[in-house]
């Protein structure tokens, strides 16, 4: 095991990849430049390595880094491609939703459309509502694209390897603050499946189901519960589509209660869906009402102490938990 930030696992896991197949690229808005050359961010030393043929800088255009990113599936290679902000998946959106997403569909299988569009979330840097905004659900709402969003170096390495290998189109998440905090990643070539979660902590009173930097929190929340002889269960779901629903309703049936926490705001986040499926297939299970945690339904402020309002927090959680049990 070495231990290495997020943002080193997924520049592992772009070079093994690269290395293993000649189809991989990776392109988008500065990759190449000075501003990534930090030895903690996904593309550092690439383009060094494999050359401007295969670490594409681009001109600041999501729309034509999507079109890229089609068109060169469509031609039989794997790109792998970076959108900088959460928000400015919206810019992508037409090539990615109404195309990628479609094209395998439409073509009855027979076509694959191999690629990768990587995301960076950035709440809690203070960069505005306009790189701030948790999209994730949007996303999975769209049939055809697989939704990934690890929160450890391990699974971000294992997930990206296995979505750069998946004949279908991949959003993959990653949240900045997780670039730079140290987790055990294995040195033995691995791949984690896409669309199975895991128990990241096991427990008999209550089941957290989260993911990204909310999986952290979740557990540092079960710690401080297990000193008082409540045993919080932590379900990290890894992929939001395809959905592990079967290890959550598992969970909810051993446990009885269920809170669900993201940094999305509350309205039409993916918690609600967690939640339906909960109310549907294991109501009887349920000893108590379930509880979401979440954003509040505003755009993601600037300022610091009011950004910090914005973000579920540890009191946030606990206080959920304390209502239901």
């Amino acid at each position: 095991m070495n231990q290495l930030g997020m943002g080193q696992a997924v520049n592992q896991a772009l070079r093994e990849e690269m290395m293993r197949d000649s189809g991989v690229f990776i392109a988008g808005e500065g990759i190449g430049v000075g501003i990534m050359e930090s030895p903690m961010l996904p593309t550092f030393g690439l383009l060094k390595d494999f050359g401007p043929e295969r670490v594409k800088d681009t001109p600041v255009s999501e729309a034509a880094i999507a079109g890229l990113a089609v068109g060169a599936a469509a031609a039989g290679l794997r790109p792998v491609v970076e959108i900088l902000f959460s928000p400015f998946f919206t810019l992508a959106s037409d090539m990615i939703v109404n195309h990628a997403a479609k094209l395998r569909y439409l073509s009855g299988g027979k076509s694959t459309f191999p690629l990768v569009v990587r995301i960076k979330n950035a709440s809690g840097h203070g960069a505005g509502c306009q790189h701030s905004h948790n999209l994730e659900a949007w996303a999975a709402h769209c049939p055809g694209l697989k939704v990934v969003m690890p929160s450890t170096p391990a699974d971000a390495k294992g997930l990206l390897k296995s979505a750069i290998r998946d004949d279908n189109p991949v959003i993959f998440i990653e949240n900045m603050a997780l670039y730079f905090q140290p987790g055990p990643v294995p040195d033995e070539e691995y791949l984690t499946p896409i669309g199975k979660a895991e128990i990241k902590r096991q427990g008999k009173d209550v089941t957290v189901v989260a993911w990204s930097n909310m999986v952290g929190l979740a557990l540092r929340a079960a710690d401080q519960f297990s000193q008082e002889g409540v045993e919080v269960e932590i379900v990290d779901v890894r992929t939001l589509a395809p959905l592990d629903k079967e290890t959550i309703l598992a969970s909810v049936r051993k446990t009885g209660r269920l809170v669900v926490i993201h940094e999305a705001n509350r309205t039409g986040g993916f918690a609600g869906e967690i939640s339906a499926i909960v109310m549907e297939e294991a109501l009887a299970s349920l000893k108590a009402p379930l509880r979401r945690v979440t954003g509040p339904d505003i755009p993601v402020p600037a300022s610091p102490p009011l950004e910090s309002f914005y973000i579920p927090n540890e009191e946030n959680l606990i206080s959920a938990i304390r209502e239901i049990i």
